[in-house]
């Protein structure tokens, strides 16, 4: 995903191997433009911002954990047919670069992340491998940074449907005051743990802005890495248990779509509780989950409820 960092529409017209990626595409007649987002959560924000005007379909089914993704052959014809391409940007769409090499044609790229400063995965003593270049991606764990998403994505449909620009401003800001609402009632439901238990412990180094934003405390990662797909070696192990006995760190947080064996056997170390019912990446199809804001809340009410 070099290609498209720091940009927030990637208009990549500079050489053949890029026009897969490349500037908007305009409507054809009264024909709608064709929409799609790398995840479901991202998908949802932007169809926030959307509204009746288009519809934002996405990428990655429903449950499937990005970080594992295997691309299928129908990927590469929903790319192809998209005139608009939403990605989180900051290497999460490790997946993506080959199919849009594959797609061709030509579509307006919109990087959600872009123009927020990412935090780096500190090197490994156990060597290479533990993560991402561009740094942890994972800033919609944040609310407040979503904010800069939904910028993004209304600046991006503006460019490529400027008859809608009014729509998408007012779209934009209604969603953002959501956000805001969503940001305060985290920060409340936040108070309610006693500041020495707001620890966390996690499978893979996914929270760290929702910590850093909120107020918690990361113990240790099981998995050092921004990636899921990461493995531990016996010294990490050894250094998980260590760290949460001698914190006092009651649980151990997982994303659904994370395997609990490592997290199962710490926690018999340590008698913590694992709680691996957390939405990290995906969406749900119904409750608890449909949502990106139903999502956080889904979450936080699972920390704090561990925490409290």
């Amino acid at each position: 995903m070099k290609k498209i960092i720091n940009t927030i529409i990637v208009t990549l017209t500079l050489a053949p191997l890029f026009l897969t990626g490349c500037g908007p595409a305009p409507q054809s007649g009264d024909d709608e433009l064709k929409v799609l987002a790398s995840t479901s959560f991202l998908a949802d924000i932007a169809q926030n911002v959307a509204g009746d005007r288009l519809t934002v379909d996405s990428l990655l089914p429903i449950g499937a954990d990005p970080h594992a993704y295997q691309a299928a052959p129908a990927d590469v014809s929903k790319i192809a047919e998209s005139d608009v391409l939403i990605l989180n940007g900051l290497e999460y769409e490790h997946f993506i670069e080959p199919l849009l090499e594959n797609a061709g044609g030509e579509r307006l790229v919109i990087e959600a992340a872009s123009g927020l400063t990412p935090t780096k995965l500190e090197e490994s003593t156990e060597g290479e491998g533990r993560g991402n270049e561009a740094g942890d991606p994972h800033m919609w764990l944040d609310a407040n940074r979503v904010t800069r998403y939904v910028e993004n994505i209304r600046d991006g449909l503006i460019k490529a449907d400027p008859a809608g620009e009014e729509i998408y401003r007012a779209n934009a800001a209604a969603y953002i005051e959501q956000l805001i609402e969503l940001d305060m009632w985290i920060w409340q439901q936040v108070q309610t743990i006693p500041a020495e238990r707001r620890l966390l412990v996690t499978n893979h180094e996914a929270l760290g802005y929702f910590a850093e934003h909120y107020g918690f405390t990361i113990v240790e990662s099981i998995l050092p890495s921004f990636s899921s797909e990461a493995g531990a070696s016996a010294q990490e192990i050894a250094a998980a248990i260590e760290a949460i006995k001698s914190s006092g760190a009651p649980a151990i947080f997982l994303g659904e779509a994370e395997n609990a064996d490592l997290a199962e056997q710490i926690a018999a170390e340590t008698g913590v509780q694992v709680v691996d019912s957390l939405h990290l990446e995906s969406l749900t199809d119904g409750e608890p989950a449909p949502t990106y804001i139903a999502m956080m809340k889904h979450n936080v009410t699972q920390i704090v409820g561990a925490l409290k």
